[in-house]
């Protein structure tokens, strides 16, 4: 191939790249400056002083557990409606942020009959997948390095990816106002796992999820880095001990000891 072609080549591929981002620049714009801009701002300090609960979908996740908190202010994430046909309870917010889940499970997510279901815009702008009354967000991602992510105090400007869908729910909570931050159901620990290096770990103890339907499609799914989503927890926590805001780990075992431990049953 010749240089002049190569230059050619070249410069086709940045043209291509800059009306991406010119595209993208322009429907982010009107995305975050119209309804769905609105439905994001009118969240702000909503629940100023009131408490939450973030439930993650570890293996030790109850329901019992699940039907102690139908009177409280819940976050769920991806596949947590493999619960729903056991207990009344609903999570007041609903976050799927993993493309892979949601590419496998779009049926499953547009039957949710939830108030309010956040998904990151990439979702809708990129793959052109469109989920039922979503509210999108912008989701900065970041190599993590050592210091871990950013903690973003305005969803509406961004939300920083964080290596788990849980570092999201913390992020909104914040915005939300809330002042008590209560994790459950979040064991941080899997069967298969990666750190920062890509090196694989196998632990034939580990159960990764509350039931084995949610893994079905395991070999399509993202390998957790526990590295990352660790560096992610800690600058919560970080962020939450400088503000006055409460933040415990309410789970029943699992290996997630960033937090102070509580016990739900004395609780509520």
């Amino acid at each position: 191939m010749s240089i002049e072609k190569i230059k050619c080549n070249r410069l086709i591929r940045k043209l291509v790249f800059y009306r991406y981002l010119f595209k993208l620049r322009l429907n982010r714009f009107f995305l975050y400056n119209g309804k769905n801009g609105l439905l994001l701002k009118s969240l702000k300090d909503k629940y100023k002083n009131q408490r939450c609960f973030i439930v993650g979908n570890g293996p030790s996740l109850i329901k019992e557990d699940l039907d102690k908190l139908k009177n409280e202010i819940t976050f769920g994430f991806n596949r947590i409606y493999y619960y729903f046909d056991k207990t009344d309870w609903r999570p007041n917010f609903y976050i799927t942020e993993d493309i892979k889940i949601i590419q496998n499970s779009i049926q499953e997510i547009n039957k949710l009959n939830l108030n309010y279901i956040f998904t990151p815009d990439f979702v809708s702008l990129d793959y052109g997948i469109r989920i039922n009354n979503s509210i999108s967000f912008r989701q900065e991602y970041k190599e993590l390095g050592n210091l871990g992510p950013d903690f973003s105090e305005d969803i509406l400007e961004k939300i920083s990816w964080g290596g788990t869908v849980a570092y999201t729910a913390i992020q909104m909570a914040v915005y939300m106002g809330f002042k008590e931050i209560y994790l459950l159901g979040i064991d941080h620990n899997f069967r298969v796992t990666q750190n920062s290096k890509g090196e694989i770990t196998v632990d034939e103890t580990a159960k990764d999820y509350f039931t084995e339907e949610y893994n079905k499609d395991q070999e399509n799914l993202y390998i957790p880095n526990l590295d990352n989503s660790t560096k992610s927890y800690i600058k919560a926590r970080d962020y939450c001990d400088k503000n006055n805001i409460k933040i415990v780990n309410l789970t029943r075992g699992g290996k997630l000891e960033v937090f102070v431990r509580e016990n739900i049953d004395k609780l509520i």
